[in-house]
């Protein structure tokens, strides 16, 4: 019986190593067929278990070797099945599908990503140019704002606004040739990243015209004429943009637009011209109560047949000056109550010409595509930036603030409960610029990364979410009361408009994520979907069907193997502390890649109506690109040792998702033998992936406490002036001085536990204590006294008269209360 396990051990062990190494079919068919000659010569296995061997092997060998009966029996069947089965798709769809490029996510999605091609590309640095604007002009922005003013009047300075115009900010993404500066995307993130560190409403009102605008769709799909006027006044201020895409019914689902256009004839500029008569109601339009020129997206009907014999012409995209008779604009939203100029914008029946249309008449019926492909800016560049700036300011101030701020006697940093939610702050700040970067350095390199610019947007809002909710926890009182004082505020205000804008996030992760990758990143799904749908297309179907099964199969075997070596024989580009993280993300790799498959031929084209199916299906692929930009930033810094306790963390945290996400997944198939198959295959001895444990929380924690270059290299982009008035300044000024005084407190907590200030109770009769018994020197006594000023002015908290925060009316009422 032994002897029978074993041999039949080493024949599947055969089998599996054809499919591992891709040898082709012919050649496993005859190694195959030798093996179990062999065993019919030589082996004691019971003839009857050969005979079943031989009756299993044989009809495949032919079914699979012979092309008219594969055909006949695998390939037409499962072209009809996937014929019935599969949903149409409607054009916004699929123009939504093609959108954009596939990069990495396909390396990851297909379970065999090389990290070497990955890792070799150059680490990417800003121009001298850039740099330059960065230290000069984007730090004297920086220095004029101020959010909580910006909140109590309801709008950026003045003197903000004219900055921002003269000094080019709304042109970043302008070619130069046009007066812009052309600046690359990761000068771009760091740009709004620096504003969003001191005032997010300034940040959202630079990144709106260097997103969607309409300066990109100009820049991409305008015509000449069109990019000769218009971008050169974008670029120096001159033409403040807006675009309008949502309205009451159209939100996440833009193809729902109810705005619509009809072809005809009319009068502009005293002469009869063809154009459209426009209707539109938008909301939630940034920038619309002062834009001076509105890009807007609607539904074109030709029912006069004045363009030609189709009626339903698709979305098409407009650029109007709000000057234009009939445009309405001005009225306000107030969006967290942030002071973003964000509004609604109307017309009825307002004509305008062809020319006003991007890219003139050649473009109409374009617009979804157009759209889609510049979203991914917004959604790549943009938001992740504002994420990231919260999660950076969350690690700068809860590290200092933990050392500074003192309870029971003890630096709040030192208790496990606010070490956790630091060491939760540290992992996700790393991770985040991780993400930041890597994704800016994709576009800078000319890809429009649709998947990538869905997974950045919908994971890195939510941990600036999570990073900002930690922050609060720890600074508690002093968080939740607005004023100068505050750096948490704003950033907290901000975060639900992140996660809701540019696609709400639920939406995102339901029903894009997974959905694109299934179509763009697997190497013979679309293609098979494409034939589905042509006439007579059995022979290329078959084609494709086969290298399809082998991708498959090998996957399945490859997994497994995977698992039953827990991935230590997978081969990686570096010997460094990252190579073992790199191949646990191989072998989910390998996992999702199959997953995927099984998931596609057991659901069909219920799949898409199993959203949440869907959605942890695209948790791994997500967590897999996370983990993939850590990877990259701890190599490109140099693997150095002090990135090890983050890096651990957010691979840690990043192979845990996945588990879990695995798990919920096959949970679904349990009980039965589907579910035992798949864990099997996939976690053969277990699983063993853990979110982070107390110690390295606590390592974190200490590391975020302590100045050092790793902490600066991670906050890098935090604005904030070396001055005692500056509230962030201050935090960083007290936390040196708290370093230096180490032994000195030291001294005063030995005297304390000694009963020396058993009688003193303000400050001043420590300091007479401290004189009286010479606890300290004069010197030291002085250098205590500076940084006792300092900590009570980073607790404090601001405050107002009584007065001062009740509204105009409620003032004039007390006033008169007063005087009577």
């Amino acid at each position: 019986m032994l002897v029978n396990i074993i041999e039949l051990v080493v024949l599947l062990s055969v089998v599996g190593a054809f499919l591992f190494f891709q040898v082709p079919r012919w050649i496993s068919t005859i190694g195959i067929a030798l093996v179990l000659g062999l065993f019919m010569a030589y082996s004691p296995i019971s003839t009857w278990m050969l005979i079943i061997a031989w009756l299993v092997f044989v009809p495949i060998a032919v079914l699979l070797n012979v092309p008219q009966l594969r055909k006949h029996f695998i390939s037409a069947p499962i072209l009809k099945y996937l014929k019935k089965a599969l949903p149409p798709m409607t054009s916004t769809e699929k123009i939504a599908l093609d959108a954009g490029d596939v990069w990495w996510d396909a390396e990851l999605f297909q379970g065999a990503p090389n990290w070497r091609e990955l890792l070799d590309i150059n680490k990417p640095e800003f121009s001298a140019e850039e740099q330059a604007f960065i230290d000069n002009e984007l730090s004297t922005l920086c220095g004029m704002l101020n959010e909580w003013e910006f909140m109590r009047e309801g709008d950026i300075s003045e003197a903000a606004w004219t900055y921002i115009k003269e000094q080019g900010f709304l042109g970043l993404i302008i070619p130069k040739q046009y007066g812009g500066k052309e600046f690359s995307a990761l000068a771009h993130s760091q740009i709004v990243m620096q504003l969003a560190s001191r005032s997010p409403s300034t940040a959202v009102s630079v990144m709106v015209p260097n997103s969607l605008g309409p300066a990109e769709l100009i820049m991409h799909y305008g015509t000449d004429e069109q990019k000769n006027h218009y971008l050169p006044r974008l670029a120096s201020g001159e033409e403040i943009p807006c675009f309008a895409l949502t309205g009451p019914d159209a939100g996440s689902d833009a193809g729902a637009i109810a705005d619509f256009g009809l072809v005809t004839k009319g009068q502009y500029k005293g002469k009869e011209v063809l154009g459209i008569k426009l209707t539109w109601d938008k909301r939630y339009i940034t920038l619309a109560p002062v834009a001076t020129l509105l890009g807007i997206a609607f539904k074109l009907y030709d029912p006069e047949h004045l363009l030609g014999d189709k009626r339903d012409l698709g979305i098409t995209l407009g650029l109007i000056p709000t000057s234009h008779s009939g445009v309405e604009t001005g009225a306000r939203h107030a969006p967290m109550n942030m002071p973003i100029m964000n509004g609604i914008t109307r017309g009825k029946d307002v004509f305008i010409p062809m020319d006003y249309l991007i890219g003139g008449q050649a473009m109409i019926g374009e617009g979804w595509r157009m759209l889609m492909e510049s979203l991914s800016v917004g959604r790549s560049i943009s938001l992740p930036a504002l994420a990231t700036a919260t999660a950076k300011v969350s690690y700068l101030t809860c590290g200092a603030y933990s050392k500074i701020r003192e309870q029971f006697n003890l630096p709040l940093g030192k208790f496990e409960g606010i070490a956790e939610q630091l060491g939760h702050i540290g992992g996700y700040t790393y991770l985040i610029e991780a993400t930041r970067v890597m994704t800016a350095n994709a576009v800078d390199r000319g890809l429009r990364p649709s998947l990538i610019s869905a997974i950045a947007k919908y994971h890195m809002t939510e941990i600036g979410r999570k990073t900002i909710l930690a922050a609060m926890d720890i600074q508690a009182g002093r968080a939740i009361q607005m004023g100068d004082k505050n750096y948490l505020a704003a950033l907290y205000q901000s975060s639900p408009v992140s996660i809701t804008v540019e696609g709400a996030n639920i939406l995102t992760r339901n029903l894009m994520i997974f959905g694109q990758g299934a179509m763009r990143c697997h190497p013979y799904v679309k293609q098979e979907i494409e034939l589905a749908n042509t006439p007579d297309a059995l022979n290329e179907f078959d084609a494709v069907l086969q290298k399809h099964l082998g991708y498959s199969i090998r996957n399945v075997v490859r997994s497994f193997a995977y698992g039953l070596t827990r991935g230590w024989l997978i081969q990686t580009p570096v010997k460094n502390h990252s190579a073992r993280y790199l191949r646990q993300l191989t072998r989910m790799s390998s996992a999702l890649s199959w997953l995927s498959d099984f998931a596609m031929l057991k659901l069909g084209g219920n799949l898409k109506r199993r959203e949440s199916l869907s959605a942890r299906l695209g948790d791994v692929l997500s967590y897999l690109y996370l983990g993939s930009t850590v990877v990259k930033y701890y190599n490109d810094n140099g693997a150095d040792v002090a990135d090890n306790a983050c890096f651990d963390w957010a691979m840690q945290t990043c192979l845990h998702e996945i588990q879990t996400a695995v798990s919920d997944f096959i949970r679904n198939f349990t009980p039965g033998v589907l579910g035992w198959a798949l864990r099997f295959v996939i976690f053969p001895l277990g699983r063993h992936y853990h979110a982070p444990d107390d110690r390295l929380q606590m390592k974190i924690a200490e590391q975020m406490m302590e100045p050092s270059q790793f902490r600066d290299r991670l906050t890098d982009g935090v604005f904030w002036r070396n001055d005692t008035n500056d509230a962030i300044g201050l935090l960083e000024i007290t936390l040196e001085k708290r370093i230096q005084l180490k032994a000195i407190l030291a001294t005063l907590r030995e005297a304390k536990k000694a009963g020396a200030f058993q009688h003193a109770y303000t400050f001043e009769d420590r300091l007479a204590v401290i004189k009286n018994e010479n606890i300290l020197t004069d010197a030291e006594s002085k250098q205590y006294q500076e940084y006792e000023v300092l900590r009570r002015e980073v607790v404090a908290v601001d405050e107002f008269e009584f007065d001062e925060l009740l509204g105009a009316g409620r003032r004039q009422s007390a006033q008169i209360h007063a005087i009577n």
